[in-house]
């Protein structure tokens, strides 16, 4: 299934008569006896909606041409058992553009159609939100005074202030303009629910919590002043807020959460290195109180990512396996690595971690760092860490 992220651009001016034909056209690629008709139509499909929406995909989206071709067709080919019908095209074809159904993409086409609707007036309200646009976005908010409240017509339900998250909306529309705050201030100004939340990651997510945990409005260096700014207007402090910004690497967020009184469990003072915090869930014979045996373990994984080695050394010695991956798919090593902390390395080999210890990719720790240097963030220099892990005699792969 697409997931919101996921979720193809419509063109300009979409046509239900358009995509009528279009299902046609998908019906017979994935009915074909050409093993390779149903790729050739995706990617046929694709780069025409990416040309007519004048779409800049650049490296900072979590979006491409090749990925999203490669998830339609396998996509449509994980739908089909017996010979593809028309019903089956339209439900896949309204599900790639982020609708729950054929009936609802047909609704939001015949809507944006009309210039005026409350429909197009969100859609270009979305487009004002993260392109920073505040005269147009004025302009709509001045019009349409429920647009401040209004939510998406795709599955995700977002509000306008959602899109200023960069996070869990459509993968195209995740962006951080250079003046996201005073957007922001400007919907909140107009009525726009700070607490409202959409359906994305398992639903209820506000825009505190998708602001805590993107990546693009920490890139832009925005991220601390858009929290501040939602906390200002009356944004509550979700108890798993720093679990969530430590599992998804935004670790400075995590920390000025837990500056404006965000609760910090076991787990969450091991990640931001708050060693006093995580005494006080021990009682005096070092047995744990008042936490989890999951979140003493996660804890003890994220201090190695963030390189807390007081934090490590401390639950080590209160029994955390060294080995430990604790629902992560990692263990201490490998996050250890991603985090380029080769002192922590170091800490957790003297204490017996295996270097051959595969995460849920099947890589190693050393696979990991290599695949880090690839791929992980060019600010990082992972060198060091190889090094490391090749001296301690870790195999090459």
């Amino acid at each position: 299934m697409f997931s919101p992220q996921d979720a193809l651009p419509l063109p300009p001016r979409p046509s239900i008569e358009q995509y009528k034909k279009r299902a046609k056209d998908l019906v017979k690629a994935a009915n074909s006896q050409d093993s390779s008709a149903l790729r050739s139509w995706a990617k046929s499909w694709i780069e025409s909606l990416v040309t007519l929406s004048d779409l800049k995909i650049t490296a900072q989206l979590p979006v491409s041409i090749d990925r999203w071709i490669d998830q339609l067709t396998q996509f449509v080919r994980g739908q089909t058992s017996a010979r593809f019908s028309l019903t089956k095209a339209q439900f896949l074809l309204a599900r790639s553009h982020g609708f729950e159904s054929w009936p609802k993409l047909a609704k939001h086409i015949a809507a944006v159609a009309r210039r005026k609707s409350p429909t197009s007036a969100f859609e270009q309200a979305a487009d004002g939100v993260i392109t920073g646009d505040l005269a147009t976005l004025a302009l709509l908010l001045s019009k349409n005074p429920d647009l401040p409240r209004a939510r998406s017509t795709r599955q995700h339900q977002a509000t306008l202030l959602h899109y200023i998250a960069a996070n869990g909306v459509e993968g195209y529309r995740q962006k951080t303009p250079a003046n996201a705050v005073q957007v922001a201030q400007l919907l909140l100004d107009s009525g726009a629910a700070v607490n409202a939340t959409a359906q994305v990651y398992g639903g209820h997510a506000t825009t505190l919590a998708l602001v805590a945990t993107s990546l693009h409005p920490e890139q832009a260096g925005l991220q601390e002043s858009l929290l501040q700014l939602l906390l200002d207007h009356g944004a509550p402090l979700d108890a798993n807020i720093i679990p969530a910004c430590l599992a998804n690497g935004r670790l400075r967020a995590a920390e000025f959460l837990a500056h404006r009184g965000a609760k910090l469990d076991l787990e969450s003072a091991a990640g931001i290195g708050r060693l006093d915090v995580v005494k006080t869930f021990f009682n005096e014979k070092g047995n744990l109180k008042n936490a989890t045996t999951l979140q003493m373990h996660r804890g003890f994984l994220w201090a190695a990512e963030y390189g807390r080695n007081a934090v490590v050394e401390f639950l080590l010695d209160r029994g955390v396996p060294v080995d430990t991956q604790a629902t992560t798919g990692q263990t201490a090593l490998h996050w250890a690595v991603i985090g380029a902390h080769v002192s922590t390395v170091k800490l957790l080999l003297s204490h017996g971690a295996s270097l051959e210890a595969k995460n849920t990719y099947g890589g190693t720790a050393l696979g990991q760092a290599c695949w880090s240097a690839a791929h992980g963030d060019k600010g990082i220099d992972y060198a060091p860490v190889i090094e490391t892990l090749i001296q301690a005699d870790a195999k090459k792969e």
